[in-house]
């Protein structure tokens, strides 16, 4: 009976040992079998990361093929989640060997705060940092050293207003930019073209996945998707003719703060462009910043002297700089006097130095004595233009000055353009609740007062005289082109506007600013021997904060206008002493006369410039 109890027992047993056994075998077959790939793709989840690529921003190039702006390779510090959040002692020790803030990387970690992407703490690093990390990475689980793509500005400071900068997005920049595909961490542009033209030229990241130990040490790459480049920019910028603008601009700069007298000649812009097609050659202002600072980060140090510098380095004054446009101006007071028929060409106008209803006079009081249209605009006679500004009256004056497209944007492609300011009642009555004067008519005649242009407008109102009154929108990329050569994008000239005026009227204001380089002209002794004709105009701005502003605009060659200049030096003092000679070298370098070879570089002729 016993024994048979026992047995029963033992059977029962036997059936529950062999039950978990079926189960267990059960259960490890589903896991291995069933949901395997699933358990797999956990476990690799501890080993296996997604290391994104960063693509290489497009190549800017300028109109003969010169590259200006391309990619370097760089390493950058990266933080790979491995279990978990990162360590504070992690950070710490990353944040010594860096030199940030470790409040500024744990803000970089709370940006991405449930995503196990890898974290870009800094760009850019030195060998000798890498040497660092290196030496204590058993201490810090998590850094990764990747080369990734550096943005290299080639020339330094060349053309840096209009090329921009990069940095990484800030937190309102990515607010925005969610919808369009932009992650912590990306490199975006911030200013100028790169900013523009961000979503044509960055590219598309590519990502590799690999094996990582305990250590965040690659073992090996299982997988990689190559970045795709970014578009390439073709500019309208000739590389030869915007090295000479800065060139001339810096050494003249010098010269008028130690020989002229002119200390704080400190500041200055130019623009050069085709007045057929409003092609940007090149674009200068000064002073002016490295871009090549920005990559991973601007210093404190550097940033403190961009920002303390009084004359503003990060402005770009060829579009934004607004000024009186001063005796430049006497062009649309011209203009306007002979087309409406307040005066003929041979009408002369007696200066006696000062006119005879407001106590206004010529610069030192010159006095030319009978003067008629032409010799006037030559010689920049004040009395002559204020006498216009009398006859026209202040809405004739506003009327021609907006045929120009003086106060309005003239459209370039750039951020932060200034539309200027044409003198009229209305802004008077409206800022100041006062009547209009005729002191103040006399003032805006001869481009004083409230009158205000950028030299961007100048160039325009210099080109629509020397392309027969059509106005062209400025532009600096002719073409954006992928990178296996084939043209995404490409851009013509534009008309925006023009000025409606007779042939007759266009030749007599274009005959007055030739004779400016006249012997007999205000700019005649900085032209001397110079073998293409042309025509121009100088100007000298009052400015209550300092020395007067100077200022040259002009046009070459005088038969076929190929090239527009304007040029202002702030405090620089008269125009023909200040910002002509600047002119004079850039027209050097536009129609090679200059033959000293390019330093280092390939002397390239324009094929379409000019």
């Amino acid at each position: 009976m016993l024994a048979k109890r026992f047995a029963h027992r033992l059977d029962v047993f036997g059936l529950i040992v062999i039950f978990v056994f079926v189960a267990l075998v059960t259960r490890l077959g589903y896991l291995q079998v069933v949901q395997g790939s699933y358990y797999g793709r956990l476990a690799d989840g501890n080993r296996i990361k997604l290391i994104p690529i960063m693509a290489p921003r497009g190549t800017f190039y300028d109109r003969n093929g010169v590259p200006l702006v391309a990619n370097r390779p760089g390493f950058t510090v990266t933080l790979v989640p491995l279990s978990g959040p990162i360590p504070d002692d992690v950070i710490n020790k990353l944040a010594g060997i860096l030199g940030m803030d470790p409040l500024e990387i744990k803000a970089k970690v709370e940006q991405q705060k449930g995503s196990f992407d890898p974290i870009h703490v800094k760009t850019d690093i030195g060998p000798d940092v890498v040497t660092k990390i290196e030496e204590r990475r058993r201490e810090m689980p998590g850094v990764v050293i990747e080369i990734q793509p550096v943005r290299n500005y080639i020339n330094n400071e060349l053309a840096a207003h209009v090329f921009g900068y990069v940095s990484e997005i800030s937190d309102v920049e990515l607010e925005k930019r969610k919808a369009d595909g932009y992650k912590p961490g990306d490199i975006i542009g911030k200013f100028g073209l790169e900013k523009v033209y961000d979503k044509e030229i960055r590219g598309t990241a590519g990502g590799g996945q690999v094996e990582v130990d305990v250590n965040g040490r690659a073992v090996q790459v299982l997988g990689k998707k190559e970045a795709i480049p970014g578009n390439n920019l073709v500019m309208t910028i000739d590389y030869r003719i915007q090295k000479a603008a800065e060139k001339a601009m810096d050494e003249h700069l010098v010269y008028l703060q130690t020989k002229l007298g002119n200390p704080n000649a400190k500041a200055a812009a130019a623009v050069v462009m085709n007045p057929k097609t409003g092609e940007i050659l090149a674009m200068v202002s000064r002073p002016v910043f490295n871009p090549n600072l920005f990559n991973g980060g601007i210093s404190a140090k550097d940033w403190k002297a961009l920002n303390d510098n009084p004359f503003h380095p990060m402005d770009n004054r060829a579009i934004a700089g607004e000024y009186a446009p001063g005796s430049t101006f006497k062009i649309v007071t011209g203009t306007a006097a002979l087309e409406m028929g307040k005066v003929t060409p041979e009408e002369k106008i007696l200066d006696t130095g000062h006119h005879w209803l407001i106590p206004k006079g010529n610069a030192m009081g010159e006095a030319l004595g009978w003067i008629s249209f032409q010799e006037a605009l030559s010689k920049s006679d004040n009395v002559y233009f204020y006498e216009m500004g009398n006859r026209l009256g202040i809405d004739n004056l506003e009327k021609y000055a907006r045929m120009f497209g003086l106060g309005a944007f003239t459209g370039i492609n750039l951020q932060g353009e200034s539309d200027g300011l044409v003198a009229n009642r209305r802004y008077k009555e409206k800022v100041y609740n006062e009547d209009w004067y005729l002191s103040e008519t006399f003032d805006a005649a001869i481009g004083q007062g409230f009158q205000l242009a950028t030299p961007l407008q100048m160039a325009v109102v210099m080109g629509e005289i020397a392309n027969g009154g059509h106005r062209y929108r400025p532009y600096l990329v002719s073409r954006i082109v992928a990178p296996n050569g084939a043209t995404v994008k490409s851009f013509a000239p534009e008309e925006t506007g023009s000025i409606q005026i007779s042939d007759k009227t266009l030749n007599l204001v274009r005959a007055g600013l030739k004779d400016v380089a006249s012997p007999e002209g205000t700019a005649g002794y900085i032209f001397e021997g110079f073998p293409i004709s042309m025509a121009g105009k100088t100007g000298t701005a009052e400015n209550s904060h300092g020395d007067d502003h100077g200022w040259f605009v002009a046009y070459a060659p005088f038969e076929d206008p190929r090239i527009a200049i304007a040029v202002i030096v702030e405090q620089g003092g008269f125009g023909s002493d200040a910002a002509a000679p600047i002119a004079r070298k850039i027209l050097e370098a536009a129609f090679n006369l200059d033959q000293k070879p390019d330093e280092g570089a390939k002397i390239y002729k324009p094929k379409t410039a000019l």
